[in-house]
This record gives structure tokens, C-alpha cells and sequence, in this order.
């Protein structure tokens, strides 16, 4: 296992969409997902689309047990919701790739996913609260979709500039 880099905005290799798994789970995808796993407790976060870390493929890691909790490690590979609730629900979000920068989505309430897990075994499931949220923000970068898209254009300006500031800082303290 390794610690990947984590791609951030507006790094436009965020904004392509991810291609299928082609065919069964296998040792090498099972391999990327323990480096991506390992790579989102080190950064520390919940949720870690493949693309996040220049791999275009449709495969997600999350892990929403709360501080405390015993680790629940969770994979996707080939997420497809299903279905969605009418009723919505706010939630403040943010992400590995638009670090520092949160704000509040709006979302589907609950969700029906179906994919397939680390064996390769084919899942249907719903999901509500926290973990809904997650794999909704989760499956947008596999649409090349950041949580600020969501926002209006002021705040995602706002956001972008936020970052290229930090950037900035950074290479001055480099």
C-alpha cells in the first residue's frame, strides 16, 4: 500500500469523467483501492474518488465511522444510483481536492446505489444521511463534478481564488 498525491482544483484532470472497470474486480483494482483507502486516513477525510489521485477509473473508498468508532472501510467499483428521494437535504461538504473550502449542498435525501464491492460481488443498497451525501459527492467526481459546481458562481469563484492564494503561500514557504 502507498500514500498517493491527492490532485486539487483546478487541476483539470479533476473535471474528466472516469471510465467503467472493465470487466471483473482484480487483484490490481483491489490494490488501488488499499492506496486510496491508505491515502484518505492519511489526509484525513471520508471519501476518495480514484480520479483524486489521476487514476480515471469509476471506483470510490469512504469510510464514514465517527471518531471512536473501529475503522469500516467501504468500496465501489462501477457506482450507479439507482434511484433518489424528492425530499432533499442540506449538508456542509468539503473535499480533499478543494482543500479548506466548505460550504452547504443540496442533495437527495436517500439514494439506491448499486455496485460492486472489493470481491467483485455485485451490491444493491439505500443510503441516507452521511453516507448518502458522501457517495453522491463521491460519484460527482466520477462525473468530473466538484462540490463547489454546485455552488453559486460567486462562491465558486470565491473558492478558486481562496486556493490559488494558498498555493501561492505554499511556494513561498517552500
Amino acid at each position: 500500500m502507498a500514500i498517493r498525491e491527492i490532485l486539487t482544483a483546478p487541476d483539470l484532470r479533476l473535471k474528466q469523467k472516469s471510465k467503467p472497470v472493465e470487466g471483473p474486480v482484480t487483484d490490481a483494482h483491489r490494490a488501488l483501492m488499499d492506496d486510496m483507502l491508505e491515502t484518505m486516513y492519511a489526509a484525513p477525510g471520508i471519501g476518495l474518488a480514484a480520479i483524486q489521485i489521476g487514476e480515471p477509473l469509476r471506483i470510490i473508498v469512504m469510510d464514514i465511522a465517527k471518531d471512536g468508532e473501529a475503522k469500516a472501510p467501504r468500496y465501489f467499483v462501477n457506482p450507479e444510483i439507482v434511484w433518489t428521494s424528492e425530499e432533499t437535504a442540506p449538508y456542509e461538504e468539503g473535499c480533499l481536492s478543494v482543500p479548506e473550502i466548505y460550504d452547504e449542498v443540496e442533495r437527495p435525501a436517500r439514494v439506491k446505489l448499486r455496485y460492486l464491492n472489493y470481491a467483485g460481488e455485485v451490491v444493491e443498497e439505500e443510503a441516507e444521511g452521511l453516507f448518502a451525501v458522501c457517495i453522491q459527492h463521491e460519484m460527482d467526481h466520477l462525473e468530473g463534478v466538484l462540490f463547489i459546481d454546485h455552488l453559486s458562481r460567486l462562491k465558486r469563484e470565491n473558492a478558486l481564488r481562496k486556493l490559488k492564494k494558498a498555493r501561492k503561500l505554499a511556494a513561498l514557504e517552500a
